[in-house]
């Protein structure tokens, strides 16, 4: 991994970690401290992730959530799954 890559990895742990305290010591539903590690670590996300694709040309399995619907043709190519092909597969397990 490049040395930005690890960069933009370090601070996204420690962004979870901020966002972590801040929701445990959160003080009510209106708590700023909370608002600023949720932005902190979103933005710490789409740095990792754009890091990631422009240095590595590596995608992450998981969207950040910016209050957007996204349509399929946003997703990027690891994530597109067939619903039909993915309930087939859950047919595959006798979960009993």
């Amino acid at each position: 991994m490049s040395s930005n890559a690890h960069e933009a990895l370090r601070v996204l742990v420690a962004a979870f970690e901020e966002h972590l305290a801040a929701v445990i010591g959160r003080r009510g539903d209106e708590d700023a401290t909370v608002d600023e590690a949720y932005d902190a670590l979103a933005d710490a996300f789409d740095r990792y992730e754009a890091v990631l694709d422009v240095e590595l040309g590596e995608t992450l399995p998981m969207i950040a959530d910016d209050d957007e619907e996204l349509d399929d043709e946003e997703l990027d190519g690891h994530a597109e799954e067939d619903e039909d092909e993915l309930d087939d597969d859950l047919d595959d397990f006798e979960l009993s």
